[in-house]
């Protein structure tokens, strides 16, 4: 693996460390005050950070690092996460994002709002609160990173001829470790397992990373080490003891071990406990090693060893053998007893550690272009089943042979794998949504309007490929709830509405798709001034008629825009044409519902996939169409007694004591100019997402069939009524129906919606 594909990879992880930052905060935003959810935002941070400067990114690094030290302060309990607080942070998560996408795509970030961010930061480390109430509070004070000098003492006069001059001293100062002007003291006991180096991790790198917190005192026990005839090249045979004087508290010394706490023994105590507990067990007193913590930062270092020591040589000899050499500069044999406590301890930290790897080894990455390939075979595997199985029937007027029974297991092989594959694709929304905060941040800031986003059914699953075209449909109309769906603060608090305005996005489940919802609690459209500006820019003839469903759809048009004045948000009327454009680009619909005074809700409607789909292959008029399983509910044989007539051109089915409307498929798609004879057909009982259900009558069922989508659009062009096609088992090509089209027309909506709208123009 060269560096390329290590650097991409670190590439990939960033986009879960920064998602996992922003569901931190936002939860951090909601009140959410769990240790864990504030641990997990810092470590997203700082393992962004550590990733960067293995590559040398030094901007993202030094942004990560001054929001790693607010997030610290947080962590400690220094800072209080209000919603001032969060604000900044939540910006500050944004400029990561694009420091890190700079970082990869070679892009640029907004200098001077990362200095910005900077300032506010450090300003927040200092305890200068961002809100008008902390400004009136004197700051908490920051621990330099360097101890001022002492201020030097007076200068007494010599006290006789000689020049003897008193040097005033205090007892106090001996003895007193644990006093280092009242800062806590602690002792660490650090001992790394042999998986920490095959990691390729380092404890003097950790030592290190520990002496910056603080005054430290270090003795390296070597009772472990075997013979150099023994040794093990890859084994860990040291462990360390520290004492450290810090004010940075417990976690943060924890925080340097973070990502070896799986790989080592860690044990760390107040110093005055530790000593309690070595008091109580009688141990022997370790002998102090001095090591000089400079070296830790030099590369090559070699250390000179006293010859007259044999034991100190032969030891020096191992500690080479094992690469660890440039951890101590002497060795001296200490002896401690072992605690059997600490072995049941390392044998528990052991099994968690080999449980985390097992979790850790059950996921892969894979490049999207192999599973894409994948999913292609496995729909011309399905198309040639198809053929094979249609060969047979056709040569086969049995149907008992041998043949058909392994096409059965052949077909039922072929579901599997298909099912399996598309279970790979299958991805939560979460991450397109995650996406969204950010733009309702943005543009409440640029409008000045207070919103909240709420995001429901954020694990729902769909196919990379729909995920991946969600996103800008998804931005367009965000977009325009904020902008244009809710009031200002004080339009709101006129209404006698909370100055906070709601958005609400939601993904569910329905009917084989998936519904995406929009909502917000705004002032709804306002149908007079969207009928005015159809007029205006002459997309609609001043006298004419249009229903509340059809001037809602008005803002769909291209060059439709509500807006008074052209702005960076909006005014150019693409948004919405943008988003209906793609909507139907991924086979699916968009609905509005609106309430004036109340707000909008705007539905859309999408395949769970674009590859296949489970259908019901039926006659019509000649022609040869699959209807989705998943919007049939049953299929039936009309009598002449159920049929009856509703007006002039409109049938009823009875049902059950229960009447539906009957929809001939082949007129409503002009495949031919009359009605054609229920009696003489099947009916289709169908339900909708908007129009209840519909009896949808075709000639006759073919049979259920597993099919590979085709898109019309990219191969041929937009056919109303029709949602893609497909390539049967004898080689035709047959059209998939749109149902929801087909029973909108059945209630007076033309299937050319852009058609029809313009030729009321």
């Amino acid at each position: 693996m060269d560096m390329n594909e290590i650097k991409e990879i670190f590439f990939q992880e960033c986009e879960e460390q920064l998602a996992e930052l922003e569901s931190g905060l936002l939860k951090l935003n909601d009140g959410d005050r769990d240790p864990e959810t504030v641990n997990a935002v810092f470590r997203a941070v700082h393992s962004i950070k550590g990733g960067a400067g293995a590559f040398g990114l030094d901007d993202l690094v030094a942004f990560a690092h001054v929001f790693e030290t607010t997030l610290d302060c947080v962590r400690s309990n220094k800072l209080e996460p209000n919603q001032d607080v969060l604000k900044v942070m939540l910006k500050s998560a944004d400029v990561l994002a694009d420091l890190t996408n700079a970082a990869r795509d070679g892009g640029s970030v907004d200098e001077s709002r990362s200095r910005g961010l900077v300032k506010e930061l450090e300003a927040l480390a200092n305890g200068e609160l961002p809100s008008p109430s902390a400004s009136a509070e004197a700051p908490a004070p920051k621990t330099a990173a360097k101890v001022a000098p002492a201020a030097p003492a007076p200068t007494s006069k010599p006290t006789d001829d000689s020049g003897f001059q008193p040097v005033p001293f205090s007892f106090d100062d001996f003895g007193g470790e644990d006093d280092a002007g009242g800062m806590p003291a602690y002792e660490v006991i650090f001992k790394p397992r042999y998986e920490l180096y095959s990691k390729g991790n380092d404890a003097t790198l950790l030592l290190r990373d520990l002496s910056r917190l603080g005054e430290m005192t270090i003795y390296c026990n070597t009772d472990d080490l075997p013979g150099l005839e023994e040794l093990d090249p890859e084994g860990a045979y040291f462990f360390w003891n520290v004492t450290i004087k810090t004010d940075k508290g417990e976690d943060a010394i924890r925080t340097v071990f973070e990502f070896a706490e799986w790989d080592c023994e860690l044990t760390v105590k107040p110093v005055e406990e530790a000593r309690a507990d070595a008091t109580s067990n009688e141990e022997l007193p370790m002998v102090p090693v001095p090591f000089d913590l400079s070296i830790l930062d030099e590369t090559g270092a070699t250390e000179e060893f006293s010859a007259s020591d044999a034991r100190a040589e032969e030891t020096a000899a191992a500690v080479a053998a094992a690469e660890t050499a440039s951890n101590v500069t002497q060795i001296v044999a200490a002896r401690v007893e072992k605690k059997e406590s600490a072995a049941a301890a390392a044998a528990a930290a052991s099994a968690a550690a080999q449980n985390n790897a097992a979790g850790a080894g059950q996921t892969i990455r894979v490049d999207l272009d192999r599973v894409d390939r994948l999913i292609n075979l496995v729909g011309e595997l399905v198309i040639n089943q198809a053929m094979l199985s249609q060969s047979v029937i056709e040569n086969d007027t049995t149907g008992t042979s041998s043949i058909n029974m392994g096409l059965e297991e052949l077909q039922q092989l072929t579901r599997e794998i298909q099912d399996s594959v598309m279970a790979i694709r299958a991805q939560p929304v979460k991450p397109v949504f995650q996406r969204m905060s950010r733009i309702v941040r943005e543009i409440a800031d640029m409008t000045g309007k207070s919103i909240r986003l709420i995001t429901e059914g954020e694990n729902t699953e769909v196919d990379k490929t729909v995920i991946d075209k969600l996103a800008e449909p998804l931005t367009h109309m965000i977009r325009n709830a904020v902008d244009h769906g809710i009031e200002t603060p004080e339009k709101r608090a006129a209404a006698g509405k909370n100055t906070e305005g709601t958005v609400r996005l939601t993904a569910k489940h329905r009917s084989g798709r998936i519904l995406i919802e929009l909502a917000d609690d705004g002032a709804g459209i306002n149908r007079e001034k969207v009928r005015q500006k159809a007029i205006d820019n002459d997309l609609i003839p001043a006298d004419s008629n249009l229903s509340d469903e059809e001037i809602d759809n008005l803002i769909f048009l291209p060059g439709f825009s509500t807006a008074d004045k052209i702005s960076d948000i909006s005014g150019r009327g693409v948004g919405m044409d943008v988003v209906k454009r793609s909507i139907q680009a991924l086979g699916g619909r968009i609905n509005i519902t609106s309430k004036p005074g109340h707000g909008s809700v705007f539905t859309m409607s999408l395949p769970l996939t674009l590859a296949v789909l489970d259908g019901m292959v039926v006659t019509v008029a000649g022609q040869t169409l699959v209807v989705p399983l998943t919007a049939i509910v049953e299929t039936l044989q009309p009598e002449a007694a159920a049929i009856h007539s509703f007006g002039a051109n409109h049938r009823l089915i009875s049902i059950r004591n229960s009447f539906c409307p009957l929809v001939d498929v082949g007129r409503i798609l002009n495949f031919r100019a009359t009605q054609a004879n229920p009696v003489d057909g099947v009916a289709l009982l169908v339900e909708s997402e908007g129009g209840g259900q519909r009896a949808l009558m075709v000639d006759a069922i073919q049979g259920q069939r597993q099919v590979v989508i085709k898109s019309l659009e990219a191969n041929y062009t937009h056919v109303p009524g029709i949602a893609a096609a497909t390539i049967l088992g004898d080689g035709r090509v047959a059209l998939i129906l749109d149902v929801d089209a087909v029973v909108g027309a059945s209630r007076g909506q033309s299937l050319k919606a852009e058609m029809s709208l313009a030729a009321v123009g």
